[in-house]
């Protein structure tokens, strides 16, 4: 027998966040030897937790506990400095919208390539003046440099090649065709399309920044569906207004809304991205479909009943680099 327990404030957010039925078809999915419970509070026999955000009591409450599973990609920082003093419990993640996020990637990367949303509002005005100016950038032949080959990047590397482009993947631990963070010199000046898969932590933080991408090509174009801060906010918008970046596809920001009141003001920069022509903007929704709480419900029922059946479980994350 193993005890599960998923935690959240209210059943209402429950059923907000993951819909109404999603637990019903978590549970269907899982082996009967699993008892699994919800609720606010953390039972006393409670062996593997399921939460994003918790609280110390929360971690403290079983003695038996030994294993957190973060029921999304990534890792928000106030649970990792927490998990840091807890260092004998085990944290997993899931990748369950990887193909939907290196989706969304390659959307936006098509649409700055080929600056489908400019012309798009141009030709509603009957406006065919475009046809006549060209300005859509070529991907066959080009060289993809995608920042953190993991679960999405390999995706949109496999889709890149299909294009016909030459893909350059770097991650923290490269294998022998893969290369590291510290070879980004040498490899942005060949980097006609950047794209950036990465989490946030401190060693990603402002990794691209107004040097990096001065050694891109001119005319490059730049896809973050990674975080963020990961890009220097400042030097990428100059980048953009000057040029040297043909266009950029961003789904990620600097400043998110902190309330429901926020959600239909927050801008998402400091710098008026919005106004620029040749950026495609998308509200961090590259990670969501309509499938995607079935998929991260098949995905959580993956992970418990490998743990239910003795098997090893996969996506485990190291705390102290974030990932």
């Amino acid at each position: 027998m193993l005890t599960v327990h998923w935690l959240h404030l209210t059943t209402a957010q429950l059923l907000n966040v993951h819909g109404a039925d999603a637990l019903d078809e978590l549970r269907a999915q899982l082996d009967p030897s699993i008892v699994f419970t919800t609720g606010p509070d953390v039972p006393d026999d409670c062996e593997i937790l399921v939460a994003g955000r918790m609280e110390r009591v929360h971690l403290t409450a079983s003695p038996r506990l030994h294993r957190v599973i973060i029921p999304f990609a990534g890792l928000p920082e106030t649970t990792r400095q927490l998990l840091l003093e807890f260092p004998n419990l085990a944290v997993h993640n899931l990748h369950h919208n990887a193909a939907v996020t290196a989706e969304m990637a390659l959307a936006l990367l098509l649409a700055a390539a080929k600056f489908l949303l400019p012309v798009d509002r141009q030709f509603r005005q009957h406006d065919w003046t475009s046809r006549y100016q060209p300005t859509s950038v070529t991907l066959e032949g080009k060289t993809v440099l995608i920042l953190g080959y993991g679960h999405i990047g390999q995706r949109v590397g496999r889709a890149c090649e299909a294009f016909g482009m030459k893909v350059l993947g770097v991650r923290r631990n490269p294998t022998a065709t893969q290369f590291g963070p510290g070879d980004l010199p040498r490899l942005l000046p060949q980097a006609h399309v950047l794209l950036i898969t990465l989490p946030h932590t401190d060693e990603t933080h402002e990794l691209i920044g107004e040097k990096e991408l001065a050694l891109m090509p001119r005319g490059g174009l730049l896809v973050n569906v990674g975080r963020g801060p990961i890009a220097d906010e400042g030097a990428l918008y100059r980048a953009l207004k000057d040029q040297h970046l043909a266009g950029a596809g961003l789904d990620v920001w600097w400043h998110y809304p902190k309330d429901v009141a926020e959600r239909t003001q927050r801008q998402p920069s400091t710098f008026p991205f919005h106004e620029l022509e040749n950026v495609v903007m998308s509200p961090h929704r590259g990670g969501d479909s309509l499938e995607t709480e079935s998929q991260r419900m098949a995905d959580v029922a993956r992970l418990l009943n490998a743990a239910a059946w003795g098997e090893s479980l996969p996506n485990r994350v190291n705390g102290v680099v974030g990932y």
